[in-house]
């Protein structure tokens, strides 16, 4: 697993207290790369669903974190639209077309993106 880092120190960030796990800075920034470079066109449900449930690992790891910004109301607003994306009320369903539940992936990937750029600014680390 590779670790948030500065430089070429290797470096565990996140409170590992608790049972909480670091932060892996490269393991998010690849998913979500992953994710936005998918094309619905050739994209099945099934692949759809299973890269949704890791993003939304990934978001709801980085909504825990302190992110260093309470004063921030951007960043307020990217935390709530952050747990209202990871309610399950507001996951597709079987029911969901696949055109909305692309819209979905994509909309948790771009907003797990945003957060980590906030979260390695806030401990100093380079750039997703």
């Amino acid at each position: 697993m590779t670790v948030a880092s500065r430089g070429k120190q290797p470096r565990a960030t996140g409170n590992t207290e608790n049972g909480v796990l670091p932060v892996d800075v490269e393991t998010i920034s690849v998913s979500t790369n992953m994710v936005l470079a998918m094309q619905m066109a050739t994209s099945t449900r099934q692949e759809m669903d299973g890269s949704t449930s890791v993003i939304l690992g990934h978001l709801n790891r980085l909504l825990v974190e302190d992110l260093g910004t309470a004063e921030d109301e951007g960043v307020q607003e990217l935390l709530h639209r952050g747990r209202k994306l990871v309610d399950y009320t507001s996951r597709p369903t079987a029911e969901t077309t696949s055109f909305g539940a692309f819209i979905y992936l994509r909309d948790s990937a771009h907003l797990t993106r945003q957060l980590l750029w906030i979260y390695t600014q806030h401990n100093g680390l380079g750039a997703p």
